[in-house]
């Protein structure tokens, strides 16, 4: 066991005007699994980044042990998956790699294939093996689970139960209870440390935060007193002013107005440093207002039929005989291994041009919002991008706002923003589109948790018809009405 040892950590990127952190200080254990959880763009992968020595900041970051990050760059994913792992690492016996695979789940005859031919959660499975093979380190895990499957998650979050000394960046609470003994929480410039895992946490935090806004209400009424205590305290200048030209004892009225006038500063000095004080309680305070979506009512019960559908690219065939129907308030999840076809289904249903056999029905005039998985191609500012997919600029940016996006954000390239950030302007987007059918393809990939129960809230509320892919479990079983796996 070591210690590493944060103290007054200050750091802002040079385009920015905002600090990152700010006179932050705080101890870690190396022995401790802490889960690293905040709001997208409030500095996790950036803290990431500082421990591992890429940024320049003022402060102190001190330990006696080095440090890994996760995911690794890949640069040549042509070589064999065992020559990928050379390039990272030497300093290991092959039945230590075997056994590190195992753990996760996966045979080892993957060593021997190229590294592009492996799915999503097989090259996270390596890279992860990879790390802990590295003794005496302490490992930086920076949200293992975006596109793995539900079975993956688990397996890996089964895996680092098992370990100890890292810290994991994820957004997925089922994952972080079973896997972590702290928590390392990040708001706004300051980031504070808790045992236990997610849950434990978050409840916490609901109650500090229903205490906070409690002594907020307490502070405006003490304010609003004052504030009459003072009116009345300045009165009597007036009072004075009246018995130059009354016939008020002067010398009384005169002692008393600057005797209530004095009252009057203290009151006022009083009031500024209560606001001062109780508005320190309030700067962990995580907003989380109301989202809103207007999803239309389609004239017929069942918008989409699929019978016996099967897909296929060429010769290979991707999924065999799938068969659901979406009903009006029906809320679908898709679920299946990696590669079995769930985004295939999606964008069959959104009229891509896909080979497939079956009967598929789709209503007519079905109007349609769709999420896809990829964010690679949004660029420009949120303005152009409003125009270009015609939705009303003012709304969509209201629910950025919500979704905790700062003004500053609006008038950046779409491509500076963070995973988690892009695809926050994808769900925005879609909120902002009335239509029969919401069509999301992972559309948590990066989100924050906050994001994610405002969005489940929003489910919930308005109950929009739905069919969905999404890998958070917590996510699927408070939102799904149907399943179909694949």
């Amino acid at each position: 066991m070591s210690l590493i040892n944060i103290s007054n950590l200050t750091f802002s990127y040079d385009s920015s005007f905002d600090y990152i952190f700010k006179d932050v200080s705080f101890q870690i254990d190396t022995d401790w699994k802490l889960g690293f959880t905040g709001r997208n763009g409030r500095g996790k992968t950036t803290f990431f980044r500082l421990l591992m020595g890429e940024y320049e900041y003022q402060g102190s970051i001190t330990a006696s042990t080095e440090f890994s990050y996760f995911p690794y760059d890949v640069q040549d994913k042509s070589l064999n998956t065992i020559e990928i792992v050379d390039s990272i690492y030497t300093g290991y016996e092959l039945w230590e790699l075997q056994r590190e695979l195992s753990l996760l789940d996966t045979d080892y005859d993957i060593l021997y294939r190229p590294f592009s031919t492996l799915s999503n959660g097989e090259q996270t499975k390596v890279l992860l093996a990879i790390l802990f093979l590295k003794e005496n380190n302490f490992l930086l895990i920076d949200e293992p689970t975006n596109h793995l499957d539900r079975r993956s998650i688990q397996i890996v979050s089964d895996y680092l139960k098992s370990k100890k000394g890292f810290i994991l960046v994820s957004h997925d609470r089922a994952f972080l209870d079973n896997c972590i003994d702290h928590i390392l929480s990040i708001n706004k410039t300051n980031i504070e440390i808790q045992k236990g895992n997610f849950s434990s946490w978050y409840k916490n935090k609901e109650m500090q935060d229903a205490y906070e806004l409690s002594e907020n209400e307490k502070l405006k009424k003490e304010i609003s007193k004052l504030s009459a205590s003072a009116r009345q305290a300045t009165g009597w200048s007036y009072q004075v002013e009246a018995s130059k030209q009354g016939a008020f004892d002067k010398g009384y009225i005169g002692h008393k107005s600057a005797k209530m006038m004095k009252r009057a500063k203290s009151i006022e000095a009083r009031r500024n440093h209560a606001i001062t004080e109780k508005s320190k309680l309030l700067k962990n305070i995580e907003n989380a207002d109301e989202l809103t979506i207007l999803p239309l009512d389609y004239h017929k019960e069942t918008l989409i039929s699929c019978q016996n559908i099967s897909i296929y690219y060429g010769e290979k065939e991707v999924t065999k005989d799938v068969s659901f129907s979406v009903c009006r308030g029906d809320r679908l999840a898709l679920y299946g291994k990696n590669g079995s076809g769930k985004s295939s289904i999606l964008k069959l249903l959104i009229g891509d041009e896909i080979s497939y056999n079956g009967t598929l029905t789709i209503g007519s005039n079905l109007i349609i919002s769709y999420i896809c998985q990829d964010t690679s191609l949004l660029k420009g500012n949120l303005t152009d991008y409003a125009k270009q997919h015609d939705i009303d600029e003012s709304l969509f940016k209201t629910v950025l706002r919500k979704l905790d996006f700062s003004r500053n954000q609006f008038e950046k390239d779409i491509r500076e923003f963070s995973g988690g950030q892009k695809k926050k302007v994808l769900l925005a987007a879609s909120l902002c589109q009335r239509a029969h059918l919401y069509i999301w393809d992972e559309p948590l990939n990066y989100i924050d948790i906050i994001s994610r129960m405002q969005i489940e809230d929003l489910i919930l509320k308005f109950q929009p018809t739905m069919i969905f892919v999404e890998h958070d479990s917590s996510f699927v079983d408070k939102i799904a009405t149907k399943t179909v796996e694949l």
